[in-house]
């Protein structure tokens, strides 16, 4: 089917992350005709772009997997629903025209029947460590997020946070670093419980209640770091690299301005993953219910959800509830 010279999709997912790629392969069990729409250069979402060698432990039937092996098997199941992928194209709106909707992107148009949207926290940007100086070491010795874990062995590495990223990038760096050592500024980390544990129990040297003061070093390459503590004391410490997960500034950008009913920076959503525009669903993080737990185990569940209501939107006859894979694939 063409409209205006261009192929029309049964759903056209926004967002190529996790929920997007399972989103993918659902469809293709369900025969409808898939195209994945995403800003980032490559597939994966923040799992490829902050956290490629990080472990996920949150994935039934894998006690822990590389986050870039996770995207890896994602993309080859994905491939079953045959998408046509776009990536480093932003959308910017979604307007209906007749039993149509006409997605308008950085690059050009799209037409597809519905639209599932799974693109997570939208266009994200981590939250920058306010040292004055920063600027200088960024890219080089100051990191936001960690491609190859490789590349810190036999160094010192300080780690900066207090949420399950940190505790955990603390925790892999300990094999391969010759010292670790994370500084939080709170007394309380808010990381997984058996998490906090397994640091305490590590070699990491951990630093409650003291914030980062001062990076010194020249040309990019850190020498030492200054901590302070809530009382004001001063701490002074050698470390190779700095590596900050303070968390993400994430936007939806143009997404809030599609008439979508929205809670803080997330889209609203019922129990057949329908968003209050009729013809757009939504899943993953990106999406907020009563009870609503955001992990992507519950992304991977809500997928499913979105794609069937969708194929029952499209076809009335067609059943929400259809035969187990095991049977398709027989």
């Amino acid at each position: 089917m063409l409209e205006n010279g261009h192929e029309v999709f049964d759903i056209t997912i926004i967002g190529g992350g996790p929920a997007g790629l399972f989103a993918s392969f659902y469809a293709g069990m369900r025969e409808m005709k898939v195209k994945i729409l995403d800003s980032l250069p490559q597939l994966g979402g923040q799992l490829s772009e902050l956290y490629p060698d990080k472990y996920i432990y949150d994935v039934g039937g894998f006690p822990k997997i590389l986050a870039k092996d996770l995207v890896a098997n994602l993309t080859e199941q994905a491939q079953y629903g045959k998408p046509e992928v776009c990536l480093g194209e932003t959308v910017l709106a979604a307007n209906r025209d007749g039993d149509l909707f006409v997605i308008e992107t950085d690059k050009g148009v799209h037409y597809s029947r519905t639209v599932l949207i799974t693109a997570g926290v939208g266009a994200f940007q981590p939250r920058k460590l306010n040292v004055e100086g920063a600027e200088s070491f960024e890219g080089k010795t100051l990191h936001y997020g960690v491609k190859d874990l490789s590349s810190f062995k036999g160094t010192e590495v300080l780690v900066c946070g207090g949420g399950d990223s940190a505790v955990d990038w603390a925790l892999m760096l300990e094999g391969v670093a010759d010292k670790v050592t994370l500084v939080h500024r709170r007394e309380r980390f808010t990381a997984h419980e058996t998490s906090v544990t397994k640091l305490h129990e590590s070699t990491v040297e951990v630093k409650t209640s003291h914030n980062v003061k001062i990076l010194q070093g020249e040309e990019g390459r850190l020498d030492e770091v200054v901590l302070v503590s809530k009382e004001g004391d001063e701490t002074k410490l050698h470390a190779d690299h700095v590596i900050v997960n303070y968390g993400n500034v994430s936007s939806l950008g143009p997404l809030k301005e599609w008439g979508l009913e929205m809670e803080k920076n997330s889209i609203v959503v019922n129990t057949k993953m329908e968003t209050n525009i009729e013809g757009i669903y939504a899943a993953g993080d990106v999406t907020t219910y009563d009870g609503k737990v955001k992990l992507i185990a519950v992304g991977l569940g809500e997928a499913p959800i979105a794609i069937n209501n969708a194929k029952a939107y499209l076809d009335p006859k067609s059943r929400v509830q259809p035969l187990h894979s095991t049977s398709v694939f027989k």
